[in-house]
């Protein structure tokens, strides 16, 4: 399949809903938001990721369908990526190849994740792209209800 990125336009957000609202999607992710079936909650929360100077959002395309979103957020030196993928498409590469396309359009260093530690397939894509676990941290996962172990992972270099 053919991966790429491009600027998020209105009509992905339904996908973005959808796909935010898979239960084992939630489940596997663990860190979102405390009601993902606002629509006016999400739907805030996505004009302001749109509109902030510190934030650089894009839709994943695979073979032109919108598969998901891949982004990164924060301030310098501190920020994060993050990406989300349908389920239907998970096992395929898509992430990775994603995320390796984010990484170009965003050639800053260092770069920082975070995944749920029994998030395998999230921890082989970070790894793939060249991030490195450096800590380990307890967070409150809204999907599972509880604290669960989180790993912070770092991309360093250029």
């Amino acid at each position: 399949m053919n991966v790429s990125l491009r600027e998020v336009h209105d009509s992905d957000l339904d996908v973005f809903y959808r796909q935010l609202n898979d239960p084992e999607s939630q489940h596997m992710a663990a860190f979102i938001p405390k009601d993902p079936a606002d629509r006016d909650g999400f739907d805030a929360h996505w004009a302001k990721l749109r509109s902030a100077a510190d934030v650089d959002v894009r839709t994943v395309l695979a073979d032109g369908d919108v598969v998901g979103n891949a982004a990164v957020y924060g301030e310098p030196g501190e920020r994060e990526v993050t990406y989300w993928i349908d389920r239907a498409y998970w096992g395929r590469g898509l992430a990775t190849a994603a995320l390796r396309a984010l990484l170009v359009l965003v050639p800053e260093r260092p770069l920082y994740a975070r995944a749920a530690a029994d998030n395998a397939g999230s921890l082989r894509v970070l790894d793939k792209c060249g991030f490195r676990v450096s800590a380990r941290e307890s967070a409150f996962a809204e999907a599972r209800g509880t604290h669960i172990d989180e790993v912070v992972l770092v991309l360093d270099g250029a």
